[in-house]
């Protein structure tokens, strides 16, 4: 009995320790387990949580650096790349004496460029701030002693007088009270007229104002043109010219008698021939001759210098096909031997007088070109479209005004006269070479 007793005993204590050792062995492994997957399961959390932090972080980053990057452009005849705005440029303007270029941005500023630092490597510029606004558009006075803007949340145009100080530079000082808001649309031009008699703005619906230079309307036009597309004054002053959804382009002469009091607003004529709606139109300097270009994928150069008052109708000179897109616009240089025409971010330059496509710019700007003009001696034409200005040589202005002289060289019969015309020719064809192999920054 005892033996077996001891036995059972023994059996009984051994199945304990096989239990025992069981139990401890799978309680070692659901911790071995554990133990295994708690690296998974903070590492899946880091996955979930902590990359998400880090890759904000290099989106911020990347983000910034996009921002600090201006698109990058080189051409053989890019003048000069001017560059101190922070925000995207909207408007350019040139003085009437040729001595400055006016640019506003979305930056809250206008800066005022000196035209003879095109040429040099830094340009500086004076900057005007818009207070609690800022400017889309600017327009120099005849006298190139203040500038007109339009303000992006007044709606409306504020005076700023530019007031010369002893180095030479000058401080700005806006004028006390802002126009009074009229327009219900949104803005497409503004402008000071030559004479310095009155002052213009046009919106995107066919609405014109006539305004004096307090701020009273003097008269306001209905183009009836659907909507406006462009609107601008012309150079000598006597014309207010509109286009839009219509084929044609229409212009007004803005009035006044001999003591200089307004009179009206009196239709004078119009420019018809294009078969869809036009994008832009332009003058030349003596208002003489006017370019346009249109959705029918041409533009047109236009005799202007006609007795409307005669019902004499202006006539048409030349008809290029051209590409051109919603928001193109067109430029004339000043003498009429060169025009200029944006479609998108490009820009394409065409011999008046022959209608040739001489120069192709491609790329002149990240986004859409919201200026393109001539400055007032026809060296330079400048564009706008991002934070960059861009002023090219014209070069096809010299050309062509090397063609005339040697047009006229062939008909002069006075020796004095053609010596002067190989004079200046030669003169014309070294600026033209200096101007093609000038290196580009």
């Amino acid at each position: 009995m005892e033996v077996a007793a001891l036995i059972a005993l023994t059996l009984l204590i051994g199945a304990l320790i096989i239990l025992v050792a069981v139990a401890v062995g799978k309680q070692k492994g659901e911790i071995g387990l554990q133990a295994e997957q708690t690296p998974d399961t903070v590492a899946e959390d880091n996955i979930i949580k902590a990359p998400a932090s880090k890759k904000q972080k290099p989106e911020k980053q990347r983000t910034r650096k996009d921002k600090a990057q201006q698109h990058t452009f080189s051409h053989p005849l890019l003048a000069a790349s001017l560059k101190s705005h922070s925000g995207n440029v909207t408007c350019l303007d040139f003085s009437s004496n040729g001595k400055y270029l006016a640019s506003c941005a979305d930056d809250r500023t206008v800066r005022i460029w000196s035209t003879k630092d095109f040429l040099d490597r830094e340009h500086k510029c004076l900057r005007a701030n818009v207070e609690l606004d800022h400017a889309t558009l600017v327009r120099f006075s005849p006298d190139s002693k203040a500038f007109i803007t339009w303000l992006a949340n007044g709606d409306t145009i504020r005076i700023f007088k530019m007031i010369k100080k002893e180095d030479g530079t000058f401080t700005f000082k806006a004028a006390p009270e802002d126009f009074p808001q009229k327009h219900k649309a949104s803005i497409l031009n503004i402008g000071i007229a030559e004479t310095g008699k009155f002052i213009m703005s046009a919106s995107t619906d066919t609405s014109i104002h006539i305004w004096d230079l307090k701020g009273e309307v003097l008269a306001s036009i209905n183009t009836n043109q659907i909507t406006n597309s462009y609107a601008a004054i012309s150079p000598c002053g006597r014309f207010v010219a509109s286009c839009g959804f219509t084929p044609d382009v229409k212009v007004w002469e803005v009035c006044f008698g001999k003591g200089g009091e307004f009179k009206e607003v009196a239709r004078a004529f119009d420019l018809k021939g294009h078969s869809a709606g036009v994008h832009s139109f332009a003058f030349s300097n003596d208002s003489h001759r006017m370019v346009t270009v249109s959705k029918d994928g041409t533009w047109k150069l236009w005799n202007t210098d006609v007795e409307y008052k005669k019902q004499q109708d202006p006539y048409l000179l030349k008809t290029v096909p051209c590409r051109s897109s919603e928001g193109s616009l067109i430029a004339l240089s000043p003498d009429g031997r060169v025009v200029a025409i944006s479609d998108g971010c490009n820009v394409a330059m065409y011999n008046a007088a022959s209608g040739q496509l001489e120069e192709e710019l491609h790329g002149v700007h990240s986004e859409e070109i919201n200026d393109l003009r001539f400055d007032i001696n026809g060296r330079f034409l400048v564009c706008s479209g991002d934070r960059a200005i861009r002023v090219f040589h014209n070069a096809p202005g010299y050309r062509a005004a090397i063609r005339d002289m040697q047009d006229m060289l062939k008909k002069a019969q006075n020796e004095a006269m053609k010596q002067r015309l190989q004079q200046q020719i030669k003169e014309a064809q070294s600026a033209l070479d200096t101007v093609l192999v000038a290196p580009v920054d």
